[in-house]
């Protein structure tokens, strides 16, 4: 089956949680996890929780955890910020470990279309995806500029079809 067959058999309203990692913003002043939301729900997805959570392993895994955990659960969780390479940057050392698969592809073509538009700055992108439990986890940068990028070029286009192949019997 090709591409365009799975896009048609794949489902159109995705459950979505988004958890913005970050010490200094509140769910009020969450630009990216905004605007995630507002896009996702335009998109005619299905947000299920949406958390600002501290840069501390523990605590974005104890999010991560209760979001996949709440009923009806996501089937895809969208990570913003704590993907730099600060000492306080501790998204993907939290989450890259609990990955069963990780879709590396995702990184690498964040980081070619972050170089088209930042230039050498992109590197210090350590954007990453994986799946959890059966669930895909993207890990994003938290500025706006870079969730746009991520989300209307790479995530949402697919998000159907990711899900769909998530969905089928192993």
């Amino acid at each position: 089956m090709g591409r365009e067959e799975h896009r048609r058999q794949a489902p159109k309203r995705i459950r979505v949680a988004i958890l913005s990692v970050s010490s200094t913003r509140g769910l009020a002043e969450d630009e990216s996890g905004q605007w995630i939301r507002r896009q996702a729900e335009t998109e005619g997805h299905a947000v299920v929780a949406h958390k600002v959570v501290p840069d501390d392993v523990p605590a974005i895994l104890a999010a991560l955890d209760q979001a996949m955990g709440d009923e009806p659960s996501p089937h895809v969780v969208l990570v913003t910020g704590g993907t730099g390479i600060t000492p306080k940057d501790v998204t993907i050392e939290a989450l890259r470990p609990r990955f069963e698969k990780e879709l590396t592809a995702f990184g690498a073509l964040f980081a070619q279309l972050s170089f088209e538009q930042i230039d050498a700055a992109a590197v210090l992108s350590r954007a990453t995806a994986g799946i959890v439990d059966g669930c895909l986890v993207f890990c994003m940068p938290g500025s706006l500029k870079a969730c746009k990028l991520a989300c209307n070029a790479l995530i949402f286009p697919e998000l159907g079809h990711f899900v769909k192949h998530l969905m089928e019997p192993g």
